[in-house]
């Protein structure tokens, strides 16, 4: 699986950004997926993942202002991050897994006035 990251950006605190990755070279509907961020000098956390069985998981820091969705016809997932905080900047990881892990290059979101 190839996964082809595109979004982020700079945004001012209180604003959206939303990240997309287009995955090619197998369907990801068979998939565990998730984003994945870190921050400078911080390991890399989980940020939401939706199971092969279907259940998403956020992290709390998200919680009630990101969502993940994927769209398995386009074999594409997104996030979408409403009310963004100074403390969610970081490089953020589209990643997808069944026996083992594919990764996205990642892409920058800063969150600053």
């Amino acid at each position: 699986v190839q996964l082809q990251a595109s979004g982020g950006g700079s945004v001012q605190p209180g604003g959206s950004l939303r990240l997309s990755c287009a995955a090619s070279g197998s369907t990801l509907e068979h998939h565990g997926i998730g984003y994945f961020r870190q921050a400078p000098g911080k390991e890399r956390e989980g940020v939401v993942c939706i199971t092969k069985d279907g259940t998403t998981q956020y992290a709390d820091l998200v919680k009630g202002r990101f969502a993940i969705s994927r769209d398995n016809v386009a074999n594409t997932i997104a996030l979408q991050m409403n009310n963004l905080k100074p403390e969610d900047t970081a490089v953020y990881y589209c990643g997808a897994w069944s026996g083992r892990a594919y990764w996205g290059q990642g892409t920058q979101v800063t969150v600053s006035s």
